[in-house]
């Protein structure tokens, strides 16, 4: 068994070394549904929703995992590729003032007018109440990640290693706005 799981690991690894953006869009889509599945089950959604998973899976696919593939060559250009400490400190607040910020607020929007299907009232009355708390918890937390990815992980695994992150991240969020929700009950 150990060596199917490497081969398939060394076939994963090839196909991301021939084709970076297409894998790195797959790996996004497909830890996407992994996340949202586990996430509905784990909240008690007895019926897998269907199209609920297919919006996260888009979202994943169409825009996480070609955003962070060009989002971290950037970084890498912007930084010439060095590891420092001062270096990964600067690459880490940088994300954390641009691309944090931005992709909590893109989703929330998404998650509000496309998979919720809410009026846009209703999502900027919600932005605007649950955002500071989304940013602020995400500040807590996704900067030790960002530390460790642009210090350990080669560039190439980089949002690899974030989409994998980002999946358990979600299942977290979802529980624990499940718990809030059963606390109010």
């Amino acid at each position: 068994m150990g060596s199917v799981a490497k081969k398939g690991l060394q076939e994963y690894l090839g196909q991301l070394q021939k084709h970076p953006l297409r894998t790195k869009i797959v790996t996004a889509g497909v830890l996407s549904a992994v996340s949202d599945i586990v996430a509905q089950k784990l909240s008690g959604i007895q019926k897998l929703q269907l199209k609920r998973l297919l919006f996260k899976v888009l979202f994943g696919a169409a825009y996480l995992g070609p955003f962070g593939h060009f989002y971290h060559i950037l970084l890498e250009k912007i930084f010439k590729g060095k590891k420092d400490s001062k270096t990964v400190a600067k690459k880490v607040v940088l994300e954390q003032l641009t691309s944090s910020p931005w992709n909590n607020l893109l989703f929330l929007l998404y998650y509000g007018l496309v998979i919720e299907g809410r009026p846009w009232t209703q999502v900027k009355s919600k932005i605007k109440k649950e955002y500071p708390t989304v940013q602020y918890t995400s500040w807590s937390f996704w900067p030790v990640v960002g530390w460790v990815n642009h210090q350990y992980i080669p560039l190439q695994l980089r949002v690899v290693v974030h989409s994998v992150v980002a999946c358990f991240w979600a299942i977290f969020l979802n529980l624990r706005a499940r718990s809030l929700a059963l606390n109010k009950g």
